[in-house]
């Protein structure tokens, strides 16, 4: 059976002071097959996915989950994925579902996967949801608006361990000791507050121009609180970033006031400097790009580091 997802796509997440786009995403949950586009100005079909509503009952919202399964799934029974999970999903699902078929065409690069997109709350812009979702404490910056919630990310990481992951591997053929995350920006953030609260969740982290500097480094902060009690973190990780994502106040392509690229090599010689046995770590800095652009580069690069194709 396949169903649809009318794609809109948004803008993810930007930069280090917040600021977000977001537009919807339409769905329907008939199943259907379709052999080309409507016409006549209908919404384009983003075809071979699925969406479904994945509700939170702790805290009462309406959460989605898209879905595209590779290629082989109906022909391979006995093959169980890995799986996917990717923060942003109006922009991000779209986006890698594409990608990958593009670095798979001449040969494999990237493995077979289950990709899971993870929706933003109904009702809430996307960019209050991910405000609220992303981040671990209640000390947002002073240029997000009036208003805008920070801290919810405890009860959102709750929220994929008792509800999304129990919903994706009962439904499909899911590998739970293969899955990733993977997140830009707050979604980065959300995927390192993963890697260091309960890491044994997932394998691999791709964590992209991760919001390190929110409220005065907190992420630093609870990485060093983990190395005290801690002797390993088996995990493999990548990361990612601009490099137009440190601060030259004379240059308008640079940041103003957050350096993520430095903050991001900090986080990865803290970890090294553990000597974590199960821990695989490595980053690149994308030169020519910025918080908005360095997203598909990063995601290609993240993939073919952490999912390899065998």
């Amino acid at each position: 059976m396949r169903l649809m997802v009318l794609a809109a796509t948004a803008a993810i997440a930007v930069s280090g002071c917040g600021k977000t786009e977001n537009s919807a995403v339409r769905t329907t949950q008939t199943p259907t097959v379709t052999t080309a586009q409507s016409g006549n100005g209908a919404p384009y079909v983003l075809t071979g996915t699925q969406v479904w509503d994945v509700p939170d009952p702790a805290s009462g919202r309406k959460y989605q989950v898209f879905v595209s399964l590779p290629a082989s799934y109906e022909f391979d029974a006995q093959r169980r994925y890995p799986v996917l999970y990717v923060t942003d999903a109006d922009y991000a699902f779209p986006v890698i579902r594409s990608m990958v078929r593009r670095l798979n065409l001449d040969r494999p690069k990237v493995d077979d996967f289950i990709l899971v997109g993870l929706s933003y709350a109904e009702g809430d812009r996307g960019a209050s949801s991910r405000r609220r979702d992303y981040t671990p404490t209640s000390n947002g910056p002073s240029s997000s608006p009036p208003g805008e919630v920070h801290g919810g990310s405890a009860a959102y990481r709750q929220y994929i361990r008792e509800q999304v992951l129990p919903f994706v591997e009962g439904k499909f053929r899911a590998d739970p000791a293969k899955r990733t995350i993977l997140g830009h920006s707050y979604g980065g953030l959300l995927g390192a507050e993963f890697l260091l609260n309960e890491p044994e969740l997932f394998k691999g982290y791709i964590l992209g121009s991760p919001s390190f500097w929110f409220d005065k480094k907190h992420m630093l902060k609870v990485e060093a609180e983990y190395a005290k009690t801690h002797k390993d973190l088996p995990a493999k990780v990548f990361m990612y970033v601009g490099g137009y994502e440190t601060i030259r106040p004379a240059d308008p392509r640079y940041n103003r006031d957050a350096d993520l690229v430095g903050d991001m090599q900090l986080f990865e010689a803290n970890l090294k400097s553990r000597g974590y046995p199960g821990l695989t770590i490595s980053s690149d800095v994308l030169p020519g790009e910025d918080h908005l652009t360095v997203a598909p580069s990063g995601f290609a690069r993240g993939l073919m580091t952490v999912l390899p194709a065998n």
